[in-house]
């Protein structure tokens, strides 16, 4: 078996947004969200099914799956690989928009449903030390959940440590092959869950046909230039920092301590600056 890296976004939608395969997504929202027995989910409708882009390379305009149960819960699961500028408000606008986008003129407040917001994260987010948070509306002195309908759940992977021996539950699983499916060429002895061997069985890329072969590339393409940019980015707001400093003279040392750059990279900066 060879298969594809999840974070990737063909193979994320391909495994996730399966209309003729929902329980994969079943599986796995049951498993990241823990709901009691009595209302643990059985039944989704995915809201955006998976389909390739209309023209080879050309951008994917759907980021994310979003599904909705029996109850008419709404579920966003999305993949995010960098850390990007406003993705905190993004967040929050998007799951508010999901949100308020349920009714139409004229129709009651009692109609809207619960938005599930599941952020998965290839990045450290935030000061939690756990790779799994649930963030829920909460009275600031006695923590009472009046307001139910917005949570938001982030899985960090670089947090999640745990080797294939070490796999207890079927989170951890669940987790372990949305971070390490790319690296392993067998379906863990381990998975027993109906869903999540589907996932794995999705995931093989000699099951896939040519386009999607093709566009998972050019997503993995693309994927590398956005960070490419985004690395540029940074740097050169670091260098402008560090230009700044360097013209007030501050010492080498600390110049790399506020903007991570290398001694190196500061004397390269000085000699072009003349400082």
């Amino acid at each position: 078996m060879q298969f594809a890296d999840i974070k990737n976004d063909i193979a994320f939608r391909k495994i996730f947004g399966n209309e003729a395969k929902t329980e994969i997504l079943i599986s796995f929202l049951n498993a990241i969200l823990k709901p009691e027995s009595s209302k643990k989910i059985v039944w989704v409708e995915i809201l955006n099914p998976y389909q390739l882009p209309r023209m080879a390379g050309s951008k994917t305009t759907i980021l994310d799956v979003r599904a909705k149960d029996e109850g008419g819960n709404v579920y966003i699961v999305e993949m995010q690989v960098t850390d990007r500028a406003g993705l905190d408000k993004r967040i929050v606008y998007y799951g508010a928009k999901s949100y308020a986008s349920q009714l139409d003129a004229g129709e009651n407040y009692y109609q809207l449903k619960p938005v599930i917001f599941i952020g998965i994260l290839d990045f450290e987010y935030l000061q939690n030390p756990h790779y799994l948070s649930r963030h829920l509306i909460l009275d600031a002195d006695t923590h009472e959940h009046r307001l139910k309908d917005l949570e938001f759940t982030f899985i960090e992977l670089p947090k999640f440590k745990k080797n294939e021996a070490q796999l207890e539950t079927l989170t951890d699983k669940w987790i372990y092959f949305i971070k390490n499916a790319e690296d392993l060429n067998l379906i863990p002895a381990s998975v027993n869950d109906k869903g999540l061997k589907c996932a794995y069985e999705e995931a093989d890329r000699h099951t896939w046909t040519k386009e999607e072969l093709e566009e998972y590339e050019y997503a993995k393409m693309r994927e590398t230039d956005e960070i490419t940019r985004e690395m540029l980015v940074e740097e050169n707001k670091a260098k402008q920092i560090a230009a700044i400093m360097l013209n007030e003279s501050e010492p080498v040392e600390k110049i790399a301590k506020y903007t991570g750059l290398t001694s190196e990279q500061i004397q390269e900066l000085r000699r072009m600056t003349g400082q």
